[in-house]
């Protein structure tokens, strides 16, 4: 191994459409991989794009793609499908829900664009307008995602005094509902995952045909003209938590086929708690304006002309951290297209592989336990250190990493935005085997862990509070030797790969790339 390495080291803190507003092509504001995609989907945009001398797109209306979901879209039209490598060693009951003639086609329903599609087939119309005055409530089976029109929220007798961010029982008949023609018994059967951060049945199950149109007849304080989504957050303080909130709203928006940022977006919480978010600067990639609360409504009768209720962070079966992965497959098409919207919205830029160097990036926990104990050593043993940064600037240090690495921990969810090439190493997974490495087949990334415990010491036996004896109320010291070792063996991975090699072609034209560099 060279003396001279690249390593970075940081502390991570720990159906309704919507319409496109504003110049049209400057609002769209997407990856330009994403555009066919979004021209599949959205037809008269397409023709529109046609038709205006000044659409930069072009290229893009002959190109036939879409992510999957969509009506008539074909496998060889994907952004990617999912690879499976081995067969699966799944025997699980969970597997019996699925029907699926493939590891892959199950990979897919579960963890891909497959998943929204079943979730938009089960969509059903619970309040059907009758006149286009009319409200309408359609939603998925269980409520874990609906859509409004003209919807009516009457919040005179809540009080937002509580510490329950999610009281249920924030309506009763008539507080919330709507103008049209309600299945009420339907409604009432979808109560299975009545749940916080599972569904919205506990908000929408008094939902109640109104005998006035809401809007029309002047029943509100508050009419919101804007489109608005509507969510209910997991924990803002930890990176793994709140990135589900993320990934769910990003697979919501493709439900109704619209990523404009000219929306609001409002944390629904009926508490007057403060929400810790340490990682707000994510809020700008899907909304120009600041999030607002819920309880800005006190007292109010308020009227959302269009409203979205999202797929929410815990759902059973849910993406991703209820998602129940078959075995050998990994590669998913929605989360490399997260990643990559995410980056472009946020203005994060990959500046290519080094020519002679792979860039490696050490996560340095920033809490009690679960700190590398050993960590200047080993930092010494790769190369030099930084100090921690803003989360932008985490995220242009994470895509600009081809060796990502740390102690099992929410801060290892940057291996979301690494590179198609890129490895990631948990260094110790506190006996929390499958979270890190299920996530990193989401996105399709190579993942290593320690694998021989002889070489880790451990401080004591861990204090959880409750539980007594925990691994992950601990820290470690790990052998040095063997963790050069392993970062050697992830580099070859990483100079091996196609992308990596192509990148690199392309950024160094003419650099002979068959020259084997040490890291």
């Amino acid at each position: 191994m060279s003396r001279r390495k690249a390593v970075t080291l940081f502390v991570v803190l720990s159906t309704v459409e919507f319409v496109w507003c504003g110049t049209i092509w400057q609002s769209l504001n997407l990856p330009e991989e994403h555009i066919p995609y979004i021209f599949h989907s959205n037809i008269g945009l397409r023709e529109q794009c046609l038709n205006d001398d000044q659409c930069p797109y072009k290229k893009a209306t002959n190109i036939t793609k879409c992510f999957g979901y969509e009506p008539g879209c074909k496998k060889e039209q994907l952004m990617l499908y999912p690879e499976c490598y081995e067969p699966s060693r799944s025997n699980k009951a969970w597997m019996n829900h699925y029907n699926a003639s493939s590891q892959e086609e199950v990979f897919w329903k579960q963890a891909d664009f497959g998943f929204l599609k079943e979730r938009l087939d089960e969509m059903t119309m619970y309040c059907e307008p009758e006149h286009p005055d009319d409200s309408s409530l359609e939603c998925s089976t269980y409520l874990r995602m609906c859509k409004a029109k003209n919807i009516y929220m009457d919040f005179r007798r809540h009080e937002f005094t509580s510490n329950n961010r999610y009281v249920e029982d924030i309506f009763q008949k008539g507080e919330i509902g709507g103008h049209c023609k309600l299945n009420a018994e339907a409604l009432s059967k979808q109560s299975e995952h009545k749940s916080a951060l599972q569904s919205w049945f506990a908000e929408l199950e008094q939902y109640t045909s109104l005998s006035f149109r809401p809007i029309k007849d002047n029943k509100c304080d508050v009419v919101v003209d804007k489109p608005t989504i509507l969510m209910k957050l997991d924990a803002g303080v930890s990176m793994y938590h709140h990135f589900c909130d993320f990934v769910n709203l990003y697979l919501s928006q493709h439900a109704v086929s619209n990523f404009s940022q000219d929306i609001n977006i409002i944390n629904w919480d009926t508490s007057l708690m403060r929400y810790g978010d340490l990682f707000s600067e994510t809020w700008n990639v899907f909304s120009d304006y600041p999030l607002q609360y819920l309880k800005q409504y006190d007292n109010k009768r308020v009227c959302f002309k269009t409203a979205l209720f999202p797929l929410l962070a815990r759902m059973r079966y849910g993406l991703y951290y209820n998602t129940p992965l078959i075995s050998g497959c990994k590669d998913t098409a929605l989360f490399r297209a997260f990643q990559q919207h995410v980056l472009h919205r946020l203005g994060v830029k990959q500046t290519g592989p080094l020519k002679q160097k792979v860039r490696v990036t050490l996560l340095s926990r920033g809490t009690k336990y679960r700190k590398i104990l050993n960590e200047g050593e080993i930092a010494e043993a790769l190369s030099k250190v930084n100090d921690s940064v803003p989360f932008k600037e985490q995220l242009q240090a994470t895509l600009n990493s081809d060796i990502f690495m740390g102690i099992h921990g929410s801060g290892l969810t940057h291996l979301l935005f690494q590179p198609d090439w890129g490895a990631i190493f948990e260094i110790y997974n506190c006996d929390d085997v499958h979270c890190y490495e299920d996530l990193a087949r989401l996105r399709g990334l190579k993942y290593y862990t320690w694998d021989k415990s002889e070489y880790i010491k451990q401080e004591d036996e861990g204090h959880h509070p409750t539980l007594g004896a925990h691994k992950k109320f601990t820290n470690y010291s790990f052998d040095v030797s063997e963790f050069l070792r392993i970062v050697k063996k992830m580099a070859t991975y990483v100079k091996q790969h196609p992308s990596f090699r192509a990148a690199r072609r392309l950024k160094y034209k003419g650099y002979d790339i068959k020259n084997k560099t040490e890291l």
